[in-house]
């Protein structure tokens, strides 16, 4: 099983971000926080990774299920996509995987959460592909 769920968007990542952003919130996703990797690391370390950045993205009414079902899932949350350049006018998108990391946990009751939260974060990830 793979940890995270993939699309090639032909698209700057820019372009990706804003798109994805808004599939996400149409599938009740909201976006927490905006990571960019790519200033941070060429601050800090003087490294150029190319493009890259993260998205923290939350669906308030699952991370409510989790945290009710396992009160220190937030060490998990929230749901991170990444956005790298993969040259040529594209951008890869990653998403992580809940029913991947929520097995590390070993909660059974996080199961049906998790899958949905997969299936949802799959449909935007592939909507802005579209």
């Amino acid at each position: 099983m793979s940890y995270y769920i993939t699309v090639k968007l032909h698209a700057s990542m820019d372009e990706a971000i804003e798109r994805v952003s808004a599939t996400l919130k149409e599938q009740g996703f909201g976006v927490l926080m905006d990571l960019n990797i790519q200033d941070t690391l060429k601050q800090k370390t003087g490294t150029d990774v190319g493009g890259y950045r993260v998205l923290g993205a939350c669906n308030p009414a699952f991370a409510r299920q989790a945290i009710a079902t396992e009160p220190a899932i937030g060490t998990m949350l929230p749901c991170n996509v990444l956005f790298r350049d993969a040259g040529s006018g594209v951008t890869e998108v990653d998403a992580v995987d809940p029913v991947a990391s929520m097995q590390a946990v070993q909660n059974p009751d996080l199961a049906a959460i998790a899958g949905d939260v997969r299936d949802r974060l799959s449909a935007a990830i592939n909507a802005a592909a579209i």
